[in-house]
């Protein structure tokens, strides 16, 4: 498990991290999110002793990561998959890793294996493309067969084939009881991966929550429903205290009711459905309606201004 009290990091006058106070249990896969700047690689980094915090704490199975005895075996992190040896091969950068942190050395074989780079294990990585990179990132992560398992962007550079083997394994260490910390900026992905979620924005947090309550809790769900009778089903739903808004094709959108007991109305009714669909936001539309208030950056489309001339895109929010 991985406990955060309070942590607060300042640099100057900037607050980059501001008393964050949540845990990552065991067990299950948590997603952590927050816009450009909201403090996730920093934070990430002072769990792993990187950074030191301006007050706070953090601890790993109880403890701070300067206080693990041989830390590869308790905690595996993928922040930065090019930070390697350029020079070294791919497994004596493991071996290095092995040796520092008392990893027998059957254990490079085993992981070079399960990330898919068995052909390349003497080859320099300086040459690899991005996604061997990010490959032998996380046979690193995994070198120590650690319990508590960090990742930022796992999936960057990665094939279909790697993004679809990086979910699976994701859920397959949380399913044997590992505590799985991955922060992403894909949302689709990780709404495909995350049981749990905790977000932030602007160094604070936002949401301690399970995937299915951040969505519904942060988003509008109703029921489309597409009649040749609308003013009928209108009237039906009204008899309920139920008032349903008219879309622009006719389409109603009802809210407060589940789509059986709306089918049931209007079967006994005698109207006729056409289409009877829960529409959910996803977890992207969640997330900016969440962070709205929190983004540092801002992109802009270009385009004419006022005075004709182009508009300047990527301007920092004032």
């Amino acid at each position: 498990m991985i406990e955060l009290r309070e942590l607060t990091k300042r640099y100057g006058d900037k607050t980059a991290v501001d008393r964050l106070t949540f845990s990552v249990r065991p067990g299950i896969v948590t997603g952590f999110l927050g816009p450009n700047g909201a403090g996730k690689s920093t934070t990430m980094r002072m769990m792993l002793g990187l950074d030191k915090p301006t007050s706070g704490d953090v601890r790993i199975d109880g403890r701070r990561y300067d206080q693990l005895r041989d830390p590869l075996n308790y905690i595996g992190a993928l922040l930065e998959a090019k930070a390697v040896h350029g020079g070294r091969t791919a497994y004596n950068h493991l071996l290095c890793m092995a040796q520092s942190n008392n990893v027998p050395k059957k254990r490079i074989d085993a992981v070079l294996d399960l990330v898919g780079l068995r052909e390349v294990a003497r080859k320099r990585p300086k040459g690899f493309s991005l996604g061997m990179g990010q490959r032998l990132g996380i046979a690193a992560a995994l070198l120590g067969d650690p319990k508590i398992l960090m990742f930022d962007e796992p999936v960057n550079g990665l094939d279909p084939e790697g993004i679809h083997w990086i979910r699976n394994l994701m859920k397959h260490l949380a399913s044997e009881g590992r505590t799985v910390f991955v922060s992403s900026h894909l949302m689709s992905e990780m709404a495909l991966t995350a049981e749990h979620l905790v977000v932030i924005g602007r160094g604070k947090l936002l949401a301690d929550t399970s995937m299915a309550d951040f969505i519904a809790e942060n988003s509008r769900t109703f029921v489309r429903v597409r009649t040749p009778e609308p003013e009928r089903m209108r009237d039906v739903l009204a008899s309920v205290g139920v008032m349903p808004v008219f879309e622009q094709d006719g389409a109603m959108q009802v809210e407060g009711m589940e789509p059986a007991q709306i089918g049931e109305m209007a079967a006994w009714y005698r109207v006729v459905l056409h289409e009877l669909s829960p529409q959910k936001a996803s977890l992207e539309e969640a997330f900016m309606q969440l962070t709205a208030g929190s983004v540092e950056y801002h992109a802009h489309e270009q385009g004419p201004t006022p005075d004709g001339r182009s508009g300047q895109a990527g301007r920092r929010r004032r």
